[in-house]
């Protein structure tokens, strides 16, 4: 068996020339810089210096010192490393969220993140809450931006923080919804030609499922096919407002204002699975996360 302090007293003497000066260097007295050496070569299964008036390498000492000095490296280098994982500084995140979320919320946290902490290794996943609980589920990510609560998943979860958005009902500005400052609710199922129905949540929302029957044509549609359609000017949905808040900042969607709709909100959460470790890299993220969601 070869150990750390036996390597370093041979990569020590190789430099020095000598055992007495190898000994001063390391802080050590020369019988034991001896005892290592001779350790060392017994393990290599020959001698590694010509003692004498002057040290020299042994041709074995000269192949095998490479060698060693590589593995002191590789040594300091994990060392080194390890102590920034644990500062936050290296290390990896495994993160996922729904696609509503990924890009307006998670989006400009990872920037900020990455910005700050260059090596990380991040991977992030996005698409929808079943997705998000079969990631967790196997292990793939830590953590998960998806619908709170989870219900009916059997999966123990806890929920770090939590989110509430507005669902909205936009059109784009030339679709005949979007030309009135207040609609009323028969207006809504009568004019968006078709009403998007989007699941957003587990299940669709009873009261948009209420006007998707009583207007004229409906089409049940994933969200962001839906975000194109409506872009296009074809028919209007309620949609989370983070997922169309850009397009809402630009003129490329307006909202819509049903008078008489009582409002309607979306609550997500950042989960993980209890008593699973918490890496600082990931304390870190989530730090800057929750700063995001809350600006």
């Amino acid at each position: 068996m070869m150990h750390l302090d036996q390597l370093s007293a041979f990569d020590r003497v190789a430099r020095e020339g000598g055992f007495s000066r190898a000994a001063v260097a390391l802080g050590l007295g020369q019988p034991a810089v001896s005892a290592r050496i001779l350790a060392l070569e017994e393990a290599v299964g020959g001698t590694l210096f010509e003692r004498g008036r002057r040290i020299r390498l042994t041709a074995l000492g000269e192949s095998f010192l490479p060698f060693a000095r590589r593995a002191l490296e590789v040594v300091r280098e994990g060392v080194a490393v390890s102590r920034l994982a644990q500062v936050g500084e290296r290390g990896s995140l495994r993160i996922a969220a729904l696609g509503s979320l990924a890009g307006e919320v998670v989006g400009p946290a990872l920037a900020e993140f990455v910005r700050d902490h260059p090596d990380v290794e991040c991977t992030v996943k996005s698409g929808n809450h079943e997705l998000m609980l079969e990631l967790l589920a196997d292990g793939i990510v830590d953590v998960a931006l998806t619908v709170w609560p989870p219900g009916g998943s059997g999966l123990d979860l806890q929920a770090i923080f939590k989110l509430r958005e507005r669902v909205i009902l936009v059109a784009a500005p030339a679709h005949p919804l979007a030309r009135r400052k207040e609609v009323q609710r028969a207006e809504v199922a009568r004019l968006a030609r078709p009403l998007l129905r989007l699941r957003w949540w587990r299940s669709h929302h009873p009261l948009i499922t209420a006007l998707a029957d009583e207007s004229q044509g409906s089409v049940e549609i994933a969200m962001e096919t839906a975000r194109r359609l409506v872009l296009a000017g074809t028919g209007a949905g309620f949609f989370p407002e983070k997922l169309i808040a850009e397009d809402l900042r630009g003129g490329a969607l307006r909202e819509v204002r049903v008078r008489g709709l009582e409002p309607i909100f979306r609550e997500t959460a950042l989960v993980r699975r209890p008593h699973a470790p918490m890496s600082p890299a990931l304390a870190s993220f989530i730090g800057v996360l929750r700063r995001v969601a809350k600006r």
